[in-house]
Formats: structure tokens, C-alpha cells, sequence
């Protein structure tokens, strides 16, 4: 009886070590590599922090950002030019991409309260971008607006606003904390 009960316990553990030891399944084939369609990227709706003339100039440029925002006071001796067409990263109400540009000559805290404000000065400056603002702080010389639906948001022109058209001068707007020292009229 002995020798059962030895040779069945000598049975299950050789099974057992048997069973441990089997070669592994081979891995599965990976599936076969594939080349995703060209597609187009969208504008990148990142801000561009800039602290000088020339990363300004880059980004109010049609390959630059939806927002510029200045870090100090720039002045130029060059005409500018805000160029190009910008999404900003939200939907409106039907559901489509929000066009937006903004000349940000603020800095703010964590709660988005202003906490200090630049001039930005050159000769003239040329608003391109459609849905394009300047917002708190001072622009001098003058502002010449081809687009429509350009905004002063708690801004001062230090110098004229000339429209291009009469629907970019319709279309234009600025709240009661903004200000332009100069004339405003259509120059075509």
C-alpha cells in the first residue's frame, strides 16, 4: 500500500513539474503596418508669449498664433501686419470652430485679473485677421482695419482708426473702457 501511495504522489508531482515546464504559446503575429492618410492639421490654437520685437512679428504673422500676448512694452519703427485666419479652440452654439485673433498687451494672475499692461508702438499697424482684437493696454499710431468684426476690449489707439470699407467700420467695436485719441473714418 506503501508503494501505491508513494508512486501517486511520484506520479502527480512529475505530471506537476511536466505541466510547469511546456513550451510557451508563440506570440501572436503583430497586425501589418499601415500608413494613416495624409490628412491637414488645423491651426494650432496655442498662445504665443513673446518678449520681443521679433518673436511679435512671427507670431502676428499668418503662420504665427490665434493669441499674441506681450510680455512688455514693444516698439517698432516698421509698419505691422496682423495676418491671417484663426481658430481658437471653442465651438459656437451651432457647433462650428470660433474665428479669433487677439493682440493681448496684458499679463494676469490665476483668477485672469489684469495685472500690468504695455504699449505697443509702431506707425501703423494693419488688421487682417478677421474677428481680430486688441485688449488691454495701448496701441501707438495709427490702426488701418481691412476685416471685419475688429474689437477694443479695455484698449486705447493712441492715433487714428482708418477702415478700409464700410462694412469693416460697421462691424467695429469697442467697449466703454476703450478709447481711440484720433479719428475714426473710412480710408479706402
Amino acid at each position: 500500500m506503501k508503494a501505491k501511495v508513494l508512486f501517486i504522489v511520484l506520479a502527480m508531482i512529475a505530471t506537476f513539474f511536466v505541466g510547469c515546464t511546456t513550451t510557451p504559446a508563440p506570440a501572436p503575429t503583430p497586425p501589418p503596418q499601415t500608413t494613416p492618410p495624409e490628412t491637414t492639421p488645423e491651426v494650432v490654437t496655442t498662445a504665443s508669449i513673446v518678449d520681443t520685437e521679433a518673436a511679435f512679428e512671427k507670431a502676428i504673422s499668418s503662420s504665427g498664433t490665434w493669441i499674441i500676448a506681450t510680455l512688455k512694452d514693444l516698439s517698432f519703427s516698421k509698419d505691422l501686419v496682423l495676418d491671417g485666419e484663426y481658430k481658437n479652440g471653442k465651438k459656437d452654439d451651432a457647433g462650428k470652430d470660433v474665428i479669433q485673433r487677439k493682440i493681448a498687451l496684458y499679463t494676469q494672475d490665476e483668477d485672469r485679473n489684469v495685472t500690468a499692461r504695455f504699449n505697443l508702438t509702431a506707425p501703423k499697424l494693419t488688421i487682417n485677421s478677421p474677428e481680430a482684437s486688441i485688449q488691454h493696454g495701448t496701441f501707438k499710431g495709427d490702426l488701418y482695419v481691412t476685416s471685419k468684426n475688429f474689437k477694443l476690449v479695455d484698449a486705447t489707439v493712441d492715433g487714428n482708426v482708418y477702415f478700409a470699407t464700410d462694412e469693416a467700420k460697421s462691424t467695429f467695436a469697442m467697449d466703454d473702457k476703450s478709447k481711440v485719441t484720433g479719428k475714426q473714418e473710412v480710408k479706402k
